[in-house]
């Protein structure tokens, strides 16, 4: 996660250096456009003087013009009066005024060693690194041990009033959450009491339902492409993705989200794991380079196992594909051989307990498998009348809710104690 996020992280550094670079480019040009202007005030100030100068050339000049003239009329004249009463200027002409010698001003660079810029600009302060001691502790479930019943008991059936219902999730120990093929998301308490109805922001029905760690909605829309939030009855996308379709939700105990996609042309699948809108993880491929996920818009419901495992229920392929928490393949579960279970296995929702158990269902034989955490078949829940299974989630207590895809109803079952 840290090296996916260097290009990022490193990309702001540039661009504060990039602002920095802009900053001291105005104030050059500011200096320089304040020493331009100086230049033309001195030139202005040269040109009058040289202009005082000329002026006191030339009013001289026209003097002695005026002298000549004065001159070459005496010459003429027959009137002695005007040679005797003459008086020479020659002396006041001698005196010519000063030359104005003026030297032209200059520019002076100053050298600046590289150092010494770069001290001017700011300082980079070198790449540090510490190791920081960690101790790994996987979530612990409940320190008692909760067994399988032989004898299941259905506690409650609620009936949702959803055509063909997906999803149930837990928003507290009194409230869910339900979801189903139409564009309203139903939160009910647990005695089946109609709560709240908020409607999907395009009109279409929700891929999925999760509740994060604020207690907010959250829901998938796969027209959209975006992830929404609905908190105090106001909805917001907080992810939009591009090319890819939100599928299932989970939100881990972490507080992050964990999304199922795939891609516009049905070849790819993958998992997302997000914290807000950034994305942390991606989950797509085993070691060999090989897909971990079938490449199809079939549902892949997601749950986080206790231990932390990612659990995935591809219905496309017929297989729990289970990875752990750095998205390394631990297993798959394709099915349990039985004489009674005789249509492909083609899992829908998936949940996990306190036990870390994992519990995914099974619409087409009507039951519900129970495996342990490294994948074993323990059990299956198949002796409550339950008909075509699909999402699932387990409360608090291990209490097991279980949508009823046609029958539009969700069970609850005690299935350990």
């Amino acid at each position: 996660m840290q090296i996916a996020s260097l290009d990022e992280e490193y990309k702001k550094l540039t661009t504060e250096m990039s602002k920095q670079k802009e900053k001291k480019h105005r104030e050059v040009d500011n200096a320089m456009e304040q020493m331009e202007k100086e230049i033309g005030e001195i030139k202005l100030k040269h040109h009058s003087i040289l202009q005082k100068h000329l002026d006191e050339i030339k009013q001289l000049q026209s003097l002695m013009q005026q002298t000549l003239l004065v001159l070459n009329e005496i010459e003429e004249s027959n009137e002695v009066s005007k040679t005797i009463h003459f008086s020479s200027k020659n002396e006041e002409f001698s005196k010519l005024p000063p030359k104005v010698i003026a030297s032209m001003p200059k520019f002076i660079p100053k050298q600046i060693e590289r150092e010494e810029l770069c001290s001017l600009i700011g300082k980079l302060t070198p790449l540090s690194t510490t190791l920081e001691e960690r101790v790994f502790s996987p979530k612990k479930p409940n320190t008692s041990v909760r067994v399988l019943l032989d004898e299941l008991e259905v506690l409650n059936t609620i009936k949702t009033g959803h055509a063909k219902i997906c999803s149930v999730t837990c928003l507290n120990d009194e409230q869910i959450w339900t979801s189903g093929q139409t564009a309203d998301v139903k939160c009910f308490n647990i005695q089946g009491v109609l709560q709240n109805t908020i409607r999907t922001k395009s009109g279409e029905y929700p891929n999925d339902i999760a509740v994060d760690s604020d207690g907010a909605l959250v829901y998938s829309d796969w027209k959209t492409r975006t992830i929404y939030k609905v908190k105090n009855d106001q909805t917001e996308g907080i992810i939009m993705l591009q090319g890819w379709r939100p599928c299932n939700l989970c939100v881990t105990s972490s507080g992050d989200l964990l999304v199922t996609m795939y891609i516009d042309d049905y070849t790819q699948s993958k998992v997302v794991r997000y914290s807000g809108s950034t994305v942390k993880q991606t989950i797509q491929f085993d070691d060999e380079g090989q897909p971990l996920y079938s490449g199809n818009k079939y549902i892949k419901y997601i749950s986080e196992n206790r231990n932390l495992d990612i659990c995935v229920a591809d219905h496309g392929a017929g297989a729990v594909v289970v990875v752990n928490q750095a998205g390394k393949l631990r297993f798959r579960y394709t099915d349990h051989p039985s004489p009674t279970k005789n249509k492909p296995f083609k899992p829908h929702g998936i949940t996990t307990d306190s036990q870390s158990r994992i519990l995914t269902a099974d619409g087409g034989n009507h039951c519900i498998h129970i495996l342990d955490a490294d994948g074993q078949f323990l059990r299956y829940i198949d002796n409550c009348g339950l008909v075509g299974p699909y999402g699932l989630c387990v409360d608090s207590y291990d209490s097991l809710l279980v949508c009823e895809y046609k029958k539009g109803n969700v069970k609850k079952i005690r299935y350990s104690k």
